[in-house]
């Protein structure tokens, strides 16, 4: 009998990094948009060419008519015309602006922009998906770091209680210390579960986010360095983030609008052509005859009044300009101060770690302290369980100010953009 064990191989966070960008609803849904628009623009290049129409018709008439207008030389021709009652016609339109003041050419400027807004929009997109992706990840790392720590814990107050037990036996201790030590082991145990449920969640989020469900993970590799930036330096890189990008090609495309807007008080010219025949049976004869029908016109067009529509929709273009370069202003002012707080809460971090290191070394020399001083005699069992719940809460925090700590400097990449390039 041959038995054979698999691994399942655990996710890491490059390979869902991969997958969500490929897969998530949220990317999938903004690639849609970006398509859209760049049909859109070409829509607007197309409409400038005119439309050729196949078209036809049938009429019906009370009194008879000619398949064609008659010129003069028909009405002086011994050959009689053909007339009658119902007419089809047959033939080929075409219809294309010449002139439109420039509202035509400004339209598929307004769709190019558009369009490349689209495209540095899902690019956002794909940033914002990373760095979420990334703190989920390491929010679930942590979790399950804390989890074990707490297990350990538990076994602790575990072995704890089986010598506290012997104890009683013997008649050394009060069966209260063991009801106390229990009652820790019942707490460290609840605290497991609702871990482990908050480690679920979290692997729920992060499947949702990525678009599949979310195995094993991978540990991933960092370590806490003392951060050392130049905010002026990176302040410096402010001004060519995709984010002010965007908001740069918004003050394009309103300029546009206002020039568009500008276009409708221009003449219009168009040029319609049309070729085809004509078909009806005779009346006189009862034969069906022909007649070739073709035309080409130029139209023009000049509103003299619209009672302010123009004039209304220009100052809405004037207005969204306006709004735009606002709206520049505040989104530089917002990148600059989230800038400003990642780097201060990079510094925390650091001090956090450091900190919550050094009071989980202390901790733990307390707790073998007063390990010592119980089984002794010279301490309670309050005491031991006290500093015992002290090492599994610094231990805890260093855990969670360790994953803090590399979050904040995803976060410092997602706002310079780093993780774009």
């Amino acid at each position: 009998m041959l038995l054979f064990v698999g691994t399942v191989s655990a996710d890491t966070l490059q390979q869902l990094i991969s997958y969500g960008l490929k897969h998530s609803p949220m990317i999938r849904a903004d690639k849609a948009q970006s398509a859209l628009s760049r049909l859109s623009r070409e829509a607007s290049k197309a409409t400038q060419y005119g439309e050729l129409n196949l078209v036809g018709d049938y009429t019906h008439y009370n009194i008879e008519r000619t398949l064609a207008p008659l010129p003069p030389s028909a009405m002086k021709s011994p050959v009689p015309v053909t007339t009658s009652k119902d007419i089809f016609s047959l033939g080929l339109s075409y219809t294309v602006p010449l002139f439109t003041g420039g509202a035509q050419s400004r339209q598929i400027e307004i769709d190019q922009i558009a369009s490349t807004m689209a495209e540095e929009t899902l690019t956002l997109s794909k940033a914002q998906l990373t760095y979420n992706i990334r703190t989920l990840y390491l929010s679930i790392l942590s979790l399950r770091e804390i989890l074990s720590a707490q297990r350990t814990h538990t076994r602790a107050l575990q072995h704890l209680e089986t010598q506290i037990a012997k104890e009683v036996h013997v008649g050394r201790k009060a069966a209260i210390e063991q009801y106390k030590s229990q009652a820790d082991i019942t707490a460290s145990k609840t605290q497991e579960e609702v871990l482990q449920s908050t480690i679920e969640i979290t692997k729920a989020t992060l499947g949702a986010v990525v678009g599949r469900d979310i195995g094993r993970l991978a540990p991933v590799k960092f370590s806490v360095k003392k951060p050392r930036y130049s905010t002026r330096k990176l302040l410096s890189r402010v001004s060519g983030l995709t984010k002010l990008k965007l908001e740069r090609l918004q003050q394009q495309k309103a300029q546009k609008m206002i020039q568009k807007a500008q276009a409708a008080s221009m003449p219009q010219l168009s040029l319609n052509a049309y070729a085809g025949r004509n078909f009806g049976e005779d009346i006189q004869t009862d034969n069906w005859d022909s007649e070739a029908i073709w035309q080409v016109s130029l139209k023009g067009q000049y509103t003299l009044v619209d009672f302010g529509k123009r004039a209304i929709n220009e100052e809405k273009a004037r207005v969204a300009l306006l709004q735009a370069q606002i709206h520049l202003q505040q989104v530089t002012l917002d990148i600059k101060k989230q800038l400003l707080q990642a780097i201060q809460q990079i510094k925390q971090r650091y001090a956090e770690y450091r900190g919550n290191a050094a009071q989980y070394r202390l901790s733990k020399k307390s707790a073998e302290i007063e390990k010592v001083r119980y089984q002794s005699g010279a301490s309670t069992l309050n005491d031991l369980l006290l500093a015992q719940s002290r090492v599994q809460l610094s231990r805890a925090k260093v855990i969670q100010s360790r994953y803090d700590y590399q979050k904040n400097r995803y976060y410092l990449d997602y706002i310079l953009e780093r993780e774009m390039r």
